[in-house]
């Protein structure tokens, strides 16, 4: 029950950051949902395969692929959440704020703010 309470709070906060547009806030949010270190380890993993992937076809005739590149990040993310987190991916919830807290929480993480050993 208190899972329950928790929950529905915490999206409802998430909800609130999301239409006033304050990332700061929504980051505070995403954070709490990637509290399992195997979980940032994945996430991780797909940003860096991504960026890999966004270099490797920026140098070939397929560089308009690279768009599709970020794609590369859900398998690892949504792995993640489902068998790690065992929450909903925030990318369901707001693709963009999800998308650049992404790139924040690997920052941050390369910066040592995060650990993920």
């Amino acid at each position: 029950m208190a899972t329950l309470i928790r929950e529905e709070l915490e999206q409802r906060q998430a909800a609130t950051s999301m239409r006033s547009g304050r990332f700061r806030q929504y980051y505070q949010f995403y954070l709490t949902q990637h509290q399992n270190k195997n979980c940032r380890r994945l996430h991780l993993f797909g940003m860096v395969v991504a960026l890999g992937l966004i270099a490797w076809l920026a140098t070939t005739s397929w560089w308009w692929l690279a768009c599709l590149a970020p794609l590369a990040i859900y398998p690892f993310a949504w792995i993640g959440h489902f068998y790690f987190e065992r929450n909903t991916p925030a990318t369901f919830r707001n693709p963009l704020f999800a998308a650049l807290s992404d790139f924040v929480m690997t920052w941050d993480i390369l910066r040592g703010r995060l650990t993920i050993f």
